[in-house]
Parts: structure tokens; sequence; C-alpha cells
């Protein structure tokens, strides 16, 4: 009991969904009062508070945050910027900002994931861009370049350059990168947040090590996916 007391602590709700919880909350409260008030039978009054009631928690579950620390050796990790589940892990041509290969390797986040973002390793934000574009699903590999993302490129203390694009789904429609060009940043500490299925990339030099095998789960700021050359 006490372990789980323990865990619950260290778990809050994200400040992107403070502000929807609450009027969420109040209207739900609002209408089921009047449900309530406004018919001699409660069925209607039960089947709104189960319907919509179910939907809050959802939401409630989305934008939990768990206070995390990764306890391992930070020097040439690549830690897991999301909660999700591995979708790519390839050598492809990167032709925005590099113009030759790297390898990439990408989590996919459902609905039911934690959808904060964490930096995957220590460094300096050499620079942050927004571009608009599309909502195709967010696992197809023409989500990476086609759909709305944020590009955070980062310089690690040894002078390595890895960038982390966060990605819109179908479902997601909001970016929200805390990432500022020529700030320290420093695993553990939030990159953005993501409303919704999307998925994060994460682009490497090659000769890095892949520490995941495809469709492996990953925890945020947990997972070691790979291992800096």
């Amino acid at each position: 009991m006490g372990e789980r007391i323990k865990k619950l602590k260290k778990i809050r709700i994200h400040r992107e969904g403070t502000e929807e919880l609450l009027y969420s909350m109040f209207a739900l409260i609002a209408i089921a009062v009047i449900l309530w008030r406004s018919f001699d039978t409660l069925i209607p009054f039960i089947i709104f508070a189960i319907i919509f009631g179910t939907a809050w928690l959802l939401m409630l579950n989305f934008y939990r945050c768990p206070i995390r620390y990764f306890n391992g050796e930070t020097e040439k990790a690549v830690v897991a910027p999301a909660d999700g589940k591995i979708v790519v892990i390839e050598e492809t041509e990167e032709n925005e900002y590099f113009h030759d290969k790297r390898l990439m390797i990408s989590i996919f986040m459902s609905p039911l994931n934690v959808h904060a973002n964490w930096f995957p390793v220590d460094g300096k934000v050499k620079f942050v861009k927004h571009f608009d574009g599309n909502y195709h699903k967010a696992w197809l590999p023409k989500a990476s370049e086609e759909n709305e993302h944020a590009d955070i490129m980062i310089e690690t203390p040894d002078g390595q350059e890895v960038l982390v694009r966060q990605i819109a789904g179908a479902m997601a429609r909001r970016i929200v990168t805390y990432a500022k060009a020529e700030e320290e940043c420093y695993i553990d500490e939030h990159l953005g947040f993501i409303k919704l299925g999307s998925r994060v990339d994460v682009y490497l030099p090659l000769g890095s090590e892949p520490c995941v095998k495809m469709k492996q789960p990953t925890t945020g700021d947990q997972t070691v996916i790979a291992k800096l050359p």
C-alpha cells in the first residue's frame, strides 16, 4: 500500500490540460444537475453520467504527467522522448538539415499514452522550427514530412547533433514545444506536449547503436533507445 501511495504522489496533471479538465468538469456537473431535476426518471441522468463521465476520465488519463527521473548514465545515451511503441528503426536520408543518412527511431503515441515529451539527450538547443501540414495517421512514413510538425535540433556536449521531430497525427491538433533556441537542455526536462495520437522521430548520427526493437513499448525519460557513437 505504501509503495502504491508513493507512485500516486509522483503523478500529476499536465498544465496543458488543467483548464480543459476544470471547465469540462463544471459543464458536466451543470448538465447532470439539470438532467437530475428535469425528469421524473433517472435514466437520462444515468446515461449522461456513464457516457460523459467515462469520456472525462479518459481525458484525465490522457493529461496525466508522471514525475520521472532517469537513473542511468547519460553520456552517449539517447533516452525515449515519449511513451508509446517503436514503429521505425531505419537508416534514412535526411535532406532538410543534414543532407545525409541518419538513423531514425520513431515512437508512436496512442491516445492512451502519456503525451508529455522529454529531451532525449543532454546538450544545447540550436534551433526550434514549426511547420504547418496535413494530419495523416501518425504511423505512416509520409507523416514525418507531410504532417504538421516541430523540429528541435540539439547539440550534445561532445558535438553530436540530434534532431527531434514532434509530429501531429490524425487526431492531434496541437503541438506544444517548450524548447528554446540557445538554451541548455537535459534529460528529465520536458521538451513539449502533443495532444492526442501522435509521434516523435529522433534522427541520430550513423554509427549510433539502437537499443530497442520494433513494436517495443517505451517509457518516456526511462527507456534507452540508442547509444551515440
